[in-house]
């Protein structure tokens, strides 16, 4: 491993429902502290990306850790912004849909090497309405499922499983949506309107097969209404959609509009109800590490 001057470990205490200490202890037996200074910072859920910019500004690390859900690596990444820092990632969510698609390891110490380790990937991020996306956003069904999951004494992927089915009773849907792309304006019927930035969702659902983090183009994805066996579908890796079932659009930006204000969320994290939605791409805007192939 290259020598580096010094590491900042982003922690979320409370993501996924699990305890960070083991794994804390993981990282500070892996790195020499005499030579690999390491910082850690608690994520409060207050002013966590400004606490985090000035904490890089006084100390100026040759690389950020995380060990979050989506919703931290996603504040991360925007307070690493425009600098020539990689972020290295330690899954520790509820979905962890972006070390899904990077293919991250599934064990903690294979995570930490891997974190620690000099193989990266630029990797694109979506600018919507002024916030970050690394990962995947939606308006609809599964923005209704994560509001009321946080609202959830349950963590971790059961807590999704339990309100699954009130989601589906008390959802609006279908919802109306107004969407211009380069292509064009059209207008669709759906449950859910995703934009794609990778091709699955971190339960694993292979949503949008020809999705890539690098390509320089997102996907908008119209799923036009709920099949149960369409969504079994998704869970298999070489998964063929049904075009009765998702209507999928790559583009380099897109407007949205509804008639009615709709639930939205980025990378996990619930951001209130929208009634216009305005997406570009930025590519190869930031570093990860990610195994060596």
């Amino acid at each position: 491993m290259e020598k580096i001057k010094g590491f900042l470990l982003i922690v979320n205490p409370i993501s996924g429902g699990m305890n960070k200490k083991h794994l804390i202890n993981e990282i500070e037996e892996e790195l020499d502290d005499e030579k690999h200074p390491l910082e850690i910072y608690y994520t409060q859920g207050v002013n966590d990306k400004e606490n985090i910019q000035n904490l890089i500004e006084d100390i100026n690390p040759g690389r950020v850790l995380v060990a979050g859900g989506d919703g931290t690596i996603k504040i991360a990444a925007e307070a690493v912004g425009d600098r020539d820092i990689p972020l290295g990632i330690i899954p520790a969510g509820s979905a962890n849909g972006l070390a899904v698609n990077l293919g991250l390891p599934k064990n903690i110490r294979e995570q930490i090497h891997t974190a620690l380790g000099e193989h990266f990937m630029e990797t694109d991020i979506l600018d919507i309405n002024g916030e970050s996306c690394l990962h995947m956003s939606d308006l609809g069904i599964n923005a209704e499922l994560i509001q009321n999951y946080e609202h959830s004494p349950i963590r971790g992927k059961v807590g999704y499983m339990l309100q699954s089915i009130p989601t589906l009773i008390k959802s609006k849907y279908p919802f109306e949506f107004k969407i211009e792309t380069q292509e064009g304006v059209i207008k669709r019927e759906g449950i859910l309107l995703a934009f794609a930035n990778a091709s699955k969702y971190g339960t694993g659902s292979m949503v949008n097969p020809e999705g890539k983090m690098n390509d320089g183009i997102f996907e908008v994805l119209v799923f036009k209404h709920f099949d149960f066996f369409q969504i079994l579908n998704t869970l298999r890796d070489d998964a063929k959609l049904d075009s009765d079932f998702i209507e999928i659009i790559p583009t380099k930006w897109a407007k949205v509009s509804c008639e009615t204000p709709v639930a939205f969320q980025i990378d996990g994290e619930y951001m209130g109800e929208s009634k216009n939605i305005d997406v570009k791409i930025l590519p190869k805007k930031i570093k990860i590490a990610v195994p060596e192939k």
